[in-house]
């Protein structure tokens, strides 16, 4: 269960979480909970959406339920999203690159990143079908299922987030806690098949472009990824 709540407390602001006096390597062991932490973000989201829609127009529906979706999980996500597009977008040299995703200060290319980022959430929240309601859960825990993959990749920094979470993390939980998101997928049936192929694509060009700006991945590049997939779920299951 300390696991669980470290999972808790990393990724959300619940209160049921443990948020300090970590071991080293701790968020990697409490990786085989973040799909499941995923199924309550997405959970409590898609009920206050559900309940939303009932009372207010779609665009509304939209703008509030991304609030609470941001509210639960502290923006931390987003954080990283900045972060990267500010660094991995810049025209420096690799290690340049990397001071500038460690810099608190947003810019140009991570303001443009947020604002397209949730301009895309808002939009497919609001225009999304109750049949196809569940996609909001399955793309909180498809989201944070990516990140376990992807701590098996290179680290582009030895000393941050991803390295902690590396040294902890065994190999096995990538296909012990994919059945989180493949379940909510056949929920959901052939959308929810091709929402999976999107978050697939959505990701593989994250990490490729981490690979290729920073040669490997840091915890910013985590935080991308799950906002990237996350919103490249909601909007291929409202084609």
């Amino acid at each position: 269960m300390r696991n669980l709540r470290i999972a808790f407390g990393l990724l959300t602001t619940l209160p049921f979480g443990i948020r300090g006096s970590w071991q080293p390597g701790d968020s990697g062991r409490a990786g085989i909970w973040y799909p499941l932490v995923g199924v309550v973000i997405g959970g409590l989201t898609w009920l206050v959406w559900y309940v939303l829609k009932q009372y207010f127009p779609p665009l509304a529906v939209g703008v509030m339920t991304l609030v609470v979706w941001v509210g639960l999980t502290g923006g931390l996500h987003l954080d990283g999203l900045a972060d990267c597009c500010d660094g991995l977008l810049s025209s420096n040299a690799p290690e340049r690159r990397l001071e500038i995703m460690k810099d608190p200060h947003l810019g140009t290319f991570g303001g443009i990143g947020l604002i397209l980022v949730l301009f895309s959430k808002t939009i497919a929240l609001s225009i999304l079908t109750s049949s196809n309601g569940l996609g909001i859960i399955l793309a909180a825990t498809v989201g944070r299922w990516m990140i376990l993959p992807a701590s098996l990749l290179p680290l582009a920094n030895l000393d941050g987030m991803a390295a902690d979470f590396a040294s902890g993390f065994k190999r096995s939980v990538v296909f012990i806690s994919a059945v989180f998101p493949l379940g909510l997928a056949c929920l959901l049936g052939i959308p929810g098949f091709f929402a999976l192929v999107a978050a697939g694509v959505a990701a593989a060009a994250v990490l490729m472009l981490s690979y290729r700006r920073i040669n490997g991945v840091t915890g910013d590049v985590f935080g991308m990824l799950v906002e990237v997939t996350e919103a490249a779920v909601l909007l291929s299951l409202t084609v």
